[in-house]
């Protein structure tokens, strides 16, 4: 087996096969159908650790970025209002599926967009998290600027995603998978610098999730 070569701090923020937004949906429209079986349990645990603490805000508008088929729609409390934004039509497609036979009527909108240019007005939004998103998106940094210009000053961001392992073996397999970026559609070598400024590391909180630490559950304040 190939030695695995770490790069430097600057190189990690930049995933080895960068995915474009056309890759992107091909991946989705390909995973739409089998998402939730193949995906949904393994994420559940940091989903509802999400939602809880979303859940604890107090009543007001949230922004999911990213809300592929809806698994977390019917988690919200009923106080918050939700708009969900993804880049997949499929996905959406179930979503919507999802808001009608659940009568989930605290939804206000599902909506194709692209998370890093997303046509809502400034400080639209009390909060507004992405889980699992991060390490899809091809400019992370681009995203989180337009999550915070959407969310009003002091409202609460929340990621949850997989990030890069700490040096050893379960990295080492990340760097593998690597090369499979595209087909997968989401970075396995994606690490936290790439979406999270030095200053945002160093006041956000960061908190493991099951399965095994897989997933982080990140939250800051828009200051």
């Amino acid at each position: 087996m190939p030695a695995t070569v770490d790069r430097s701090p600057d190189q990690a923020r930049t995933p080895a096969k960068p995915l474009d937004a056309e890759a992107v949906k091909a991946a989705y429209r390909r995973w739409a159908r089998i998402y939730d079986a193949a995906f949904g349990l393994v994420s559940g645990p940091a989903r509802r650790r999400a939602i809880a603490a979303l859940n604890a805000l107090p009543d007001g508008r949230v922004l999911e970025v990213g809300v592929g088929t809806g698994l977390a729609l019917p988690q919200y409390r009923r106080g918050l209002r939700v708009v969900g934004i993804d880049l997949s039509p499929e996905m959406l497609a179930l979503a919507r599926d999802k808001v009608a036979r659940d009568r989930l009527d605290h939804v206000e909108a599902l909506i194709e967009m692209d998370a890093e240019a997303m046509d809502l007005p400034d400080g639209a939004f009390d909060a507004a998290v992405a889980m699992f998103v991060a390490s899809v998106v091809p400019n992370p940094r681009r995203m989180m600027a337009e999550i915070r210009r959407v969310v009003r000053p002091g409202g609460a961001i929340l990621l949850v995603n997989h990030f890069l392992a700490p040096p050893g073996i379960r990295r080492g397999i990340e760097r593998m998978m690597a090369p499979f970026s595209r087909a997968l559609g989401w970075h396995p070598d994606f690490a936290i610098e790439a979406v999270l400024s030095p200053g945002e590391r160093e006041r956000a909180s960061l908190t493991p999730c099951p399965p095994l630490g897989l997933f982080t559950l990140v939250g800051l304040t828009n200051d």
